[in-house]
C-alpha cells in the first residue's frame, strides 16, 4: 500500500479540516467610479450602421435634420430599423472602445462628429472610408451643413455607394 493512494471517506476530511487551512479575506470588488451608462439610441441597429451626431439642444437631432437623415438612408436602402442614432452631446462616456464592446456594429457614419471626439487613435478627412478594429468609419460634416449644399452631399453619397456597393 502506497501513500499516494491514501482515500480517506469525506466524514474523515470534514473533521480533519473543520477549519480553514489558509486564512482568506474575502475583498468586496469597489465600487466603478465612473460606470458605463447603457446608450440612448433611436433605431434598432438591425444591420450595424450607426450614426453618431452631436446636439446639445434634442434628445437626438433636430426633426427637419432627422428627416434629411431618413432619406440618406432610404437612398442607401436602409430604415431606421436598420441604423441606430446617438447623441454625442447626451453620451459623454462614448468613446471607439466603449462602442466596439457594447454596441454591435460595422459601419459607422459620423456627422458633426470628428475622430478625436470618440478617441479614434487616428485622423483622417471628410468622406474617406476608414477601416479600423474591423469597424469602417465614414467622417462628414453635420447634417445641418449638408441639407443645403449639392457639392458636399454629392460628396457624401460617393462614399455611401462604396460603403454600402449601391
Amino acid at each position: 500500500m502506497s501513500l499516494d493512494n491514501i482515500q480517506l471517506p469525506p466524514i474523515v476530511l470534514e473533521q480533519l479540516f473543520n477549519k480553514s487551512l489558509v486564512a482568506v479575506e474575502i475583498q468586496q470588488p469597489a465600487p466603478a467610479a465612473a460606470a458605463f451608462k447603457p446608450v440612448n439610441m433611436l433605431g434598432e441597429n438591425k444591420k450595424g450602421v450607426l450614426i453618431l451626431v452631436n446636439y446639445n439642444e434634442t434628445v437626438f437631432l433636430p426633426e427637419d435634420e432627422l428627416n434629411f437623415l431618413i432619406g440618406i438612408l432610404s437612398a442607401c436602402k436602409l430604415t431606421m430599423e436598420d441604423a441606430g442614432i446617438v447623441n454625442m452631446a447626451k453620451s459623454k462616456q462614448l468613446n471607439y472602445q466603449v462602442i466596439e464592446k457594447e454596441i454591435s456594429c460595422n459601419n459607422l457614419l459620423m456627422f458633426g462628429v470628428l475622430p478625436k471626439a470618440i478617441e479614434l487613435p487616428l485622423d483622417f478627412p471628410y468622406y474617406q472610408l476608414q477601416k479600423y478594429n474591423n469597424h469602417t468609419y465614414l467622417s462628414a460634416p453635420a447634417l445641418a451643413a449638408l441639407m443645403n449644399d449639392k457639392t458636399e452631399k454629392g460628396k457624401l453619397w460617393t462614399s455611401l455607394k462604396q460603403l454600402f456597393s449601391i
